[in-house]
């Protein structure tokens, strides 16, 4: 009676194992089966698109000790690091920002583990600093209203992408990185191709075959931003390659921008469908900070990490043994009551508790305070602009798409 009660056991266990990923039904929000890969615990196993199983972490406990533990390798090059969609494997440029060695690019940040990581990412954490950032509040807050200003101009109909929640973040990357932006006939095709399986191989060349020109016509004339920095204080010296301060500056651009266009433009449809929260914000604009973190946690614009242990790893009453690979889910470990108290629910009004929108530990988001600053001055100021901001066409109609990778408005006519 035991042995046939431990048979069932295993068996349920095996049915249980679920597929993953799961498509969104709605651009702003994660699968709607999200939470049920939270139901055996905070560590599970799910069945990928080719049938390999690999650990899928649900807790955002475990999700940060496993993220801030050296035994977990970003690589992409082992066996068993989880793919979850075909799709990426033909992506040079999104298999972690193009750290593809037979490609001839270097790797750098997110595919890379220390100490190379370790080195890079103290190059650049000095330009990273909440007081550094804290600086270009002035200049973010123009582009702001610029992009503002073309949006109203343009009149109700006007596509909010188009004017305001791609040029802003472009624009902000753009002038931090010290990339001239009337320049960006020569990359914004490429970085939206490099999305594209079939594109992104051609994509890739024409972006770093600009930023390789960039790059040594700064070095003759060196101007203000990151990458000018960088020229002096480590290209000079021979700390940095030519081509490893170009896949600096794509990571960057890419990142940088990619992420915050999401942000800005599904934070401000899930703000208005219906308009109660985008009402909150307008009456009580300090609500903003909480308002980005809640945002952020329910839209989960990068919904898992991917990582493979070095070594076994004893976690959670589980093992995770050498070579196994492993998806960390922010968008359930989101969902957890440590995080908040509304898992389904969007409300600014009731920020969560350390939501993991940045990453965790070694990989913690460099840019994360660029981006809250940048949001802030863009969610206060919308509301302060444009009080009756409202979506020109039913919710419906606006269209999106999703590739698991980030999910993406491809316009947004607004109103107001």
């Amino acid at each position: 009676m035991a042995m046939t009660a431990l048979n069932d056991s295993v068996e349920t266990q095996q049915h249980e194992v679920l597929d993953y990923p799961l498509q969104r039904e709605c651009p702003y929000k994660p699968g709607a089966g999200t939470a049920k890969f939270r139901a055996p615990g905070p560590i599970t196993k799910v069945r990928l698109y080719d049938g390999k199983v690999t650990w899928f972490v649900t807790g955002p406990a475990e999700v940060r000790a496993l993220l801030a533990d050296p035994r977990m390798s970003s690589l992409s090059t082992f066996e068993d690091y989880p793919v979850i969609d075909e799709s990426l494997l033909h992506m040079r440029a999104t298999r972690e920002m193009a750290r593809e060695v037979e490609g001839g690019f270097p790797e750098v940040l997110f595919g890379v583990d220390p100490p190379a990581h370790t080195r890079q990412r103290k190059m650049l954490l000095p330009s990273f600093t909440n007081r550094q950032i804290a600086k270009f509040r002035p200049t973010i807050q123009r582009i702001v209203d610029q992009r503002l200003d073309a949006l109203m101009a343009a009149g109700p109909g006007a596509d909010f992408m188009a004017h305001f929640a791609v040029p802003v973040p472009m624009m902000v990357v753009c002038m931090f990185l010290g990339v001239p932006y009337e320049e960006r006939d020569y990359f914004q095709g490429p970085m939206r191709d490099i999305l594209d399986p079939e594109k992104a191989d051609e994509a890739l060349e024409e972006f770093t075959a600009y930023l390789d020109q960039l790059i040594r016509a700064k070095e003759v004339e060196p101007g203000v931003g990151l990458l000018d920095d960088l020229i002096v204080k480590f290209v000079r010296t021979g700390e940095l390659n030519r081509d490893e301060l170009a896949a600096f500056a794509l990571a960057i651009l890419m990142a940088g921008s990619m992420t915050t266009i999401s942000a800005i433009a599904l934070g401000t449809l899930a703000m208005l469908d219906p308009p109660d929260q985008y009402e909150a914000l307008r009456a009580n604009p300090d609500l903003a900070p909480g308002a980005i973190e809640e945002i952020l946690r329910y839209i989960n614009l990068v919904e898992q990490l991917a990582r493979v242990a070095i070594e076994d790893v004893e976690i959670a009453g589980h093992t995770i043994k050498a070579g196994d690979g492993i998806l960390l889910s922010m968008a359930a470990a989101n969902l957890d009551p440590t995080v908040t108290t509304h898992p389904d629910e969007f409300d600014i009004t009731r920020p969560p508790t350390n939501p993991l929108a940045f990453s965790y530990g070694l990989h913690h988001c460099l840019g994360h305070n660029l981006a809250r600053l940048e949001l802030d001055i863009v969610f206060r100021t919308l509301v302060r602009r444009l009080p009756n901001l409202r979506p020109a066409v039913p919710v419906a109609e606006i269209p999106w798409k999703y590739d698991f990778i980030v999910s993406r408005l491809q316009s947004f006519p607004v109103t107001w």
